[in-house]
């Protein structure tokens, strides 16, 4: 198949890809360019790899097994106790970084609507909550999804054009990608941030059960794997780019980043006046359909780890949605700085992803279940130097908050 053919053919991959373009990203690299200018860029360049060794392994679960994750999981132990305690950590863990994605989702969009109409991300925030809600319970997401993803493309290729146009530092760049060093300050939370902003634990729920859909078998994994490695190639590219513009903007400058408004400055050298309108439009587009869709796929993932029917109008699904929504709209309702809750959710979501990766490893090592597709050894190596750094980092993160906490 030509890579033209290939192309037209990009399914799966662009939603693991979308998960990780929204609000927490945005918000995330363009506070980290501010902050330290391409000095934790090694945190992306880690990440993006760490996610396409991640979503590989799921790719060849889907397709070779025809079981996600959650399924796999609940027959890879045969003592019902231990099952039964992986299944409440996994369910736990996806279900809090759903959660916490939930509140940044929301205050993300509504950051854009503040910027627009000037009006409290209070009170937008759970009213896009609600409405999220709504359209959840009437099925009818698909159409406003295409337009609000369409207003998220928008905002990645203003991003793209301005990294180009304001003639970057391209040495400092690439010594910030692959030489790593953490600053002081906010540098650990920043670092680990990006990890969380662009490794989200539920695509390894979600990943394996759409690839079934999309293709047949393992005969398509050849397929699967550049359609997963390309759309998170893309989606490193327009996160590098939002790093890029923020450090040539306001790296330096002194500027805080509380809002939109702040955070829209690094679009101004191509969209002059008009970057707060647009900067504010695409950044509700990438909170809203995130909104939306996050809930959905915390369902799914809890749903599959616990063995549930894949029904999204039974009273189980509609309870879980319910609760994730809840989360997010008593978390934007709460006045706590939109910046500063996204920043966490993001931390939150670092901390919580080894759990999920280390199972995913497990299971890929049943040669019962997998055959000839069972990880390989170098398969194995990776997976474990990423769930290694990642529980570091993690480690490292709890004991920086420890330690502020305590004194």
């Amino acid at each position: 198949m030509s890579i033209v053919e290939r192309l037209k053919n990009i399914g799966p991959g662009a939603m693991v890809a979308a998960a990780f373009i929204g609000p927490g990203t945005v918000t995330t690299a363009t506070v980290t360019g501010a902050s330290y200018g391409y000095v934790l860029m090694w945190a992306l360049t880690f990440s993006i790899i760490a996610t396409m060794i991640l979503q590989e392994m799921t790719v060849r679960l889907g397709l070779v097994s025809g079981e996600g994750l959650g399924e796999a999981l609940r027959d890879e132990f045969d003592n019902k106790v231990i099952r039964n305690i992986s299944i409440f950590l996994v369910v736990s863990a996806v279900g809090v970084g759903a959660a916490a994605y939930e509140t940044g989702n929301i205050l993300g969009g509504a950051m854009g609507l503040e910027t627009i109409t000037g009006i409290s991300t209070q009170i937008w925030g759970p009213i896009m909550g609600i409405v999220a809600g709504l359209v959840l319970w009437s099925g009818s997401y698909k159409l406003i999804e295409k337009v609000l993803i369409g207003l998220v493309m928008f905002m990645s290729a203003c991003f793209i054009l301005t990294a180009i146009i304001i003639k970057p530092n391209v040495g400092a760049i690439l010594s910030g990608m692959f030489v790593p060093g953490l600053p002081e300050g906010e540098g650990l939370t920043l670092a680990i941030s990006l990890i969380g902003t662009t490794i989200v634990p539920y695509n390894l729920f979600l990943h394996a059960s759409s690839v079934m859909d999309k293709w047949d078998g393992p005969e398509d994994l050849s397929e699967a794997r550049f359609d997963t490695i390309f759309s998170i190639l893309v989606g490193g590219l327009i996160t590098l780019s939002i790093i890029v513009t923020a450090a040539a903007a306001l790296h330096g400058t002194g500027t805080e980043i509380t809002n939109a408004g702040q955070m829209a400055m690094q679009l101004e050298p191509l969209l002059g006046s008009w970057a707060k309108w647009f900067f504010a439009f695409g950044l509700f587009g990438a909170g809203f359909s995130s909104a939306a869709t996050a809930p959905l796929a915390g369902t799914y993932a809890t749903a599959g780890a616990l063995g549930w029917e894949r029904d999204l109008k039974s009273k189980k699904y509609r309870i879980v949605l319910g609760i994730i929504l809840v989360v997010g709209v008593i978390g934007s309702a709460l006045g706590t700085s939109p910046v500063q809750v996204i920043i966490f959710a993001q931390v939150a979501n670092g901390i919580l992803l080894p759990i999920s990766a280390i199972y995913l490893i497990w299971v890929m090592n049943n040669e019962e279940k997998l055959g000839d597709y069972v990880n390989k050894k170098y398969s194995n190596i990776l997976g474990i130097i990423v769930v290694g750094f990642t529980v570091l980092m993690g480690v490292r993160t709890l004991i920086s908050v420890i330690g502020g906490l305590l004194g």
